[in-house]
């Protein structure tokens, strides 16, 4: 079986890069477009006797966080997603649970066991939760900003091609950069949030099952290779 339509990657390093190399491994044209860049931000670490719990959404929390999560690692870690979950587990810290769907699943479950503080290690932007009762304290240790678009973006959505979205805010800024050339595009979002971020007017949109690249790229092979004969 041929590669497919070109599959382009634009989530950050270094998950981009894991995702492109995953993607390859499965016989995919993936291509490397990162349109955001994660940094490290200053943060003070509260103290962990404060809180009942850690709610971790994104590895990029546990990589930039920096020597100040040696100091939390006492606090049961609730992490979204498998991936989020081995990085809080290689930092040494204790993975309570793993959520296998999104972070207000994850919360909701929380709230459930009674987890009344929960602390949550975050990036500058964030989406808005319902902690269902618990006092959700967000700590901003990374941030997430936009990057002008690799060379040869221009040239790979000219034609048909399939894009993933990792996230809500990425998903709103590939639409923006896509613009009418989404009339021959695909898109792969991780959530529905994400697919709606992306807005209409796409050649065809797929929703992940799973908030992980497994998922996603299940859904990219289908889409690279509708078609094929």
């Amino acid at each position: 079986m041929t590669a497919g339509l070109p599959l382009l990657v634009t989530r950050p390093d270094p998950g981009g890069a894991a995702t492109v190399e995953r993607a390859r491994a499965l016989g995919l044209d993936a291509r490397h477009m990162p349109l955001f860049e994660a940094h490290a931000l200053p943060w003070e670490v509260p103290d962990p006797a404060d809180f009942d719990a850690m709610l971790v959404t994104s590895a990029q929390a546990v990589r930039l966080a920096g020597a100040g999560l040696g100091r939390l690692a006492a606090l049961p870690v609730h992490a979204v997603g498998a991936a989020t979950a081995r990085a809080a587990d290689s930092a040494g810290l204790s993975v309570a649970a793993a959520g296998d769907s999104d972070a207000q699943h994850l919360l909701d479950t929380m709230a459930s066991q009674g987890m009344a503080r929960i602390l949550w290690l975050c990036g500058r932007d964030r989406s808005a939760f319902d902690a269902r009762g618990a006092a959700l304290v967000p700590v901003p240790c990374y941030a997430v900003d936009p990057v002008p678009p690799p060379p040869g973006w221009d040239a790979l959505l000219a034609a048909p091609a399939v894009l993933l979205a990792h996230s809500a805010r990425g998903a709103a800024r590939t639409a923006d950069l896509a613009g009418a050339a989404r009339k021959h595009l695909k898109l792969v979002a991780i959530s529905a949030k994400a697919a709606a971020a992306a807005g209409s007017g796409w050649a065809e949109i797929a929703v992940a099952g799973r908030p992980d690249d497994a998922a996603m790229l299940a859904e990219a092979h289908a889409l690279c290779h509708k078609g094929d004969k």
